[in-house]
């Protein structure tokens, strides 16, 4: 950059400039222009004239002074232009002299610093890169302290304060942190100092090495020395040739020398001369020697671990005094015999893993749990492998990947202080499994059967559940008092019978303490102190205590008190209220059934003779009307008679329907068993709709399986059954339309269908086709009283069998009635023995016959 803007001076310096001599001669025609010009100006209309002589004189003067003048100008311009060029070639040649100084002072990979009296340090130059821990930033770089050793920081300052003060020049080697080394040194130059700072090369920087090495060294053996010399245990090294060269101070009290170098000079030995042939046979082979010797210190003969180990250029020794371990080893094993004799007799399996989780140890209830050979259990499997043996053997809990569960398992018994898991077997056993992690580095496995317990728990757990939700289910008020008087246990009942809090038992209250809070319910002292003294008896003949009491908000309760065979007592509290009320009610109630009763065999006689007998009449003489013998009748009235002869058999239908179902709720009603021909009476009851069936052109379709020949049943109420039905299929089917009629047998039924192809039933209107007096057209023209499904249930519940009822709105209804085949010939079953209705549907009979009786007759 500073040869470029010497360069660009220099352009600007050498460009052209204008001559002086030019300029001159331009002055001098200008001032002739001038003049001429002058001259002409005065003159009208521009006119050429002659001057005077005195004004060209004049002129020629002034032209004269002005090339003069423009002369020296020029001679004076030349000369300072010629000592401009001096003074630019020679800048120009100090200038590349400075930028070839810089280059090579940068090419050098160092750091050079500069310093001037009376200004700070200032970096000229840092093209060192390959030192570790030297700072790139110049501002980081002066911090020595930052990133030299300390030492070094130091010994520097130290060096440049005295370079600084007095010129004393230095060369010295500098350690940073990150471990890198310099050269650094110092020189002073015209009241100027410098600091170079190089890598260090070659044989310095080995040398540098060498002695970091030295001193690193010299510190360890150092420290190791200084830490043997404070251990208790004699210790001590020696060369090649087998001679001590260097023990600690317990060697030395433990051979009764006064130094080292006494023991060093007389070679006092510690071992024996027997024992040091064992140990120079090992440790010549290269191998550290380790033996329990028994040595004699201090007039004692105690046990030592000697320890010797073969280092470069001799051994090293070590004698541990290992009686108190001897001691506690006895102690141990013969508390470890007793635990082990103790573990076999316990029936939990117990296995113990040494640090490198092989098996120490394992009772007979863990051999007895997996069934494993016990050599081989004694032969201290690892861990990983015994897994693997259970898994063979189909003894671990099934898993999809057994590695990734092997390798949880085991990390988290190697993890956790202690872990715990279950393991459900294949088998059906379930299994605790206790990890317990010990400080030297085993682990002791425990493995409980959970088995029987978790059964148990289980059956008592859901017992006392079933018990609780009973008691909770109870409208009967139960509360059980300890022995201690205080209440244990109370279900919900008892809190609302007598208005208290849900958790009226969690803070376990006294009998005479909850007494108090339902007292005011019934001021009756004598009662309570009874159920008082019932719970806190402590007698021998614990009797039960009952009774009645009527609170004061006319409420009836009635209490027991009964002892338990723990010594506890269970107090029962119920309200009676209601079955008081019920009792009353039903006594009401029962004389008003006999009233009904009574008015309902007065209905039957009465419908069977006001009603049943005048119809016969209309029906007998309506046909003597029709009779030719009467005389002839005319097309219209024929066609009168005729609505009216199909008129009264309906109605004549409707009472008779009307008749069986208030015999039936009567209970008068009786069937008379014997056999029933399936074709004759499937024909009987054809034979009723015939007529019906040809006026709607429907077509009767009738199917009878080989064994549907005869059953046992009441023949004129099946018949009446398949009429109704029957009725019903050809009422509700379009023209057209084909009626199936089917008997078979099955299951020991006789089994009889009818299905029709008509409107069918919608199915929220299924479930009451068979309630009386329920009639729907559902579109089509049939009508009825609603009295036919009816009818027929109550026929076949009296035979003691089935009827189903299917339907869909648009594709018809199929309806199967099933009758049992197992009677006696000519068997009468009463229809009392059969319930039909209830108590209350009987009773009103009367009042629903009389209403839809009424409706039909309109």
């Amino acid at each position: 950059m500073r040869s470029n803007a010497i360069e660009t001076r220099d352009a600007e310096l050498s460009s052209p400039r204008l001559p002086l001599d030019l300029i001159a001669l331009g002055l001098v025609s200008a001032a002739l222009v001038a003049l001429l010009t002058l001259g002409i100006a005065n003159r009208p209309h521009g006119e050429m004239i002659a001057l005077p002589f005195d004004q060209m004189l004049i002129a020629a003067l002034v032209i004269i002074v002005l090339l003069l003048v423009a002369a020296s100008v020029h001679q004076g311009v030349r000369a300072s232009r010629r000592e401009t060029e001096a003074f630019r070639a020679e800048n120009l040649r100090l200038q590349r002299r400075l930028a070839g100084v810089e280059s090579i002072i940068r090419a050098e990979p160092q750091v050079l610093v500069y310093w001037e009296p009376g200004q700070p340090l200032s970096v000229v130059s840092h093209a060192l890169t390959t030192v570790a821990g030297l700072p790139s930033n110049h501002r980081d770089l002066l911090r020595f302290g930052q990133w030299l050793e300390p030492e070094a920081a130091v010994e520097l300052k130290t060096r440049l304060d005295a370079l600084f003060g007095h010129g004393r020049a230095f060369n010295v080697t500098l350690k940073t942190r990150a471990g890198g080394h310099l050269e650094a040194e110092g020189r002073t130059a015209g009241g100027r100092a410098m600091l170079r700072l190089r890598d260090l090369v070659g044989y310095k920087r080995d040398l540098s090495r060498i002695v970091d090495q030295h001193q690193g060294l010299r510190r360890d053996i150092d420290a190791g020395r200084a830490l043997l010399d404070t251990l208790p245990s004699p210790a001590w090294l020696k060369d090649g040739a087998g001679r001590i060269t260097w023990v600690n101070r317990a060697y030395k009290v433990a051979v009764e020398a006064a130094s080292g170098d006494e023991v060093k000079t007389r070679q006092i030995e510690l071992l024996e001369q027997r024992q040091r042939q064992s140990v120079d046979r090992v440790v010549s082979r290269g191998q550290p020697y380790r033996e329990r010797l028994q040595l004699v210190i201090g007039g004692e003969r105690k046990p030592h671990e000697i320890v010797v180990l073969p280092v470069p250029g001799g051994q090293a020794g070590v004698a541990l005094d290992v009686t108190a371990a001897e001691l506690a080893q006895g102690a141990l094993d013969r508390q470890s015999a007793a635990f082990e004799r103790t573990l076999d007799k316990v029936a939990t399996a117990v296995a113990i893993f040494d640090s490198e989780r092989r098996l120490a140890y394992f009772n007979g209830a863990y051999q007895k749990l997996w069934q494993l050979e016990e050599p081989w259990l004694k032969s201290a499997p690892v861990e990983s492998a015994l897994l693997d043996r259970l898994r063979e053997a189909g003894r671990l809990p099934e898993d999809r990947n057994y590695r990734d569960w092997k390798a949880k398992f085991l990390a988290r018994t190697r993890s956790e202080p202690s872990c715990e898991e279950q393991w459900h077997l294949p088998d059906g056993r379930t299994l605790q499994v206790l990890a317990e992690n010990r400080s030297d580095g085993g682990v002791t496995y425990l493995y409980v059967d959970q088995t029987e317990r978790l059964a148990l728990e289980s059956a008592y757990n859901e017992q006392i559940k079933a018990q609780r939700e009973t008691l909770d289910s109870l409208q009967e008020g139960v509360a059980v008092f300890g022995t201690d008087g205080r209440l244990k246990f109370n279900n919900e009942a008892f809190a609302a019978i007598w208005h208290l809090g849900g958790d009226v038992a969690s803070g376990k209250p006294h009998i005479r303490d909850v007494i108090p809070r339902i007292e005011a319910q019934y001021d009756d002292p004598e009662t309570w102190t009874a159920l008082a003294q019932a719970v806190t008896n402590f007698s021998h003949e614990r009797r039960p205590l009952d009774g009645t009491m009527t609170r004061a908000d006319q409420s009836m309760i009635a209490f027991a008190a009964m002892p338990l065979p723990d010594g506890a007592t269970l107090l029962t509290f119920r309200d009676i209220t209601d079955a008081k009320r019920y009792e009353r009610a039903l006594e009401e109630r029962n004389t008003a059934l006999i009233a009904a009763d009574r008015m309902k065999s007065q209905f039957i006689g009465h419908v069977s003779y006001e009603l049943r007998t005048p119809l016969t009449n209309i029906i007998g003489f309506n046909e003597l009307l029709s009779s030719p013998l009467i005389g002839p009748l005319n097309p219209k009235q024929r066609e009168y008679l005729s609505d009216i002869t199909s008129s009264s058999k309906t109605l004549l239908a409707i009472i008779d329907d009307i008749l069986d179902l208030a015999t039936i709720d009567a209970g008068a009603l009786d069937l008379k068993l014997g056999p029933v021909d399936v074709a004759g009476v499937i024909d009987a009851a054809i034979e009723g709709i015939r007529d019906r069936a040809v006026q709607a052109k429907l077509t009767l379709d009738i199917g009878q399986a080989e064994d549907a020949i005869a059953f046992t049943a009441d023949e004129a109420r099946v018949r009446q059954v398949l009429y109704n039905l029957l009725s019903n299929a050809v009422g509700f089917s379009k023209p057209g339309d084909t009626v199936e009629v089917t008997a078979w047998r099955e299951g020991g039924m006789m089994k009889f269908s009818v299905v029709d192809q008509g409107i069918g039933v919608a199915r929220e209107q299924q479930g009451r086709v068979f309630d009386r007096f329920e009639s729907r057209s559902q579109g089509s023209k049939h009508r009825g009283a609603g009295l036919g499904l009816s009818i027929v249930k109550s026929l076949v519940d009296l035979h003691g069998g089935t009827i189903t009822f299917d339907s869909e709105p648009g594709r018809g209804t199929k309806v199967v009635v099933a009758f049992p085949r197992q009677r006696t010939d000519h068997e009468t079953i009463p229809a009392e023995h059969v319930t039909l209705a209830s108590p209350a549907a009987s009773a009103n009979a009367a009042a629903v016959y009389i209403p839809a009786l009424k409706q039909s007759l309109s």
